[in-house]
């Protein structure tokens, strides 16, 4: 099985490079509300992994990061 998961930073915490390319895109001319930069970690594994908990445990940084998985 192949998944996704979409690591961001959470609402109302810094973002240093969304801020920075937000600040571009503005100065580009494109009219941007917010920007968030993340990353993407792609994962083939067996049907029965515990998605939630192997992205909790060792993946993501629960004090500043949120994640989706697609």
């Amino acid at each position: 099985m192949k998944v996704r998961i979409l690591i961001l930073p959470k609402r109302g915490l810094l973002d240093p490079e969304g801020r920075a390319v937000k600040e571009m895109l503005l100065e580009e001319g494109f009219k941007v509300k917010e920007v968030k930069v993340g990353k993407v970690v792609e994962l083939e594994v067996e049907e029965d992994t515990d998605i939630r908990t192997l992205a909790e445990k060792y993946l993501i940084n629960p004090l500043v990061e949120e994640y989706v998985i697609e």
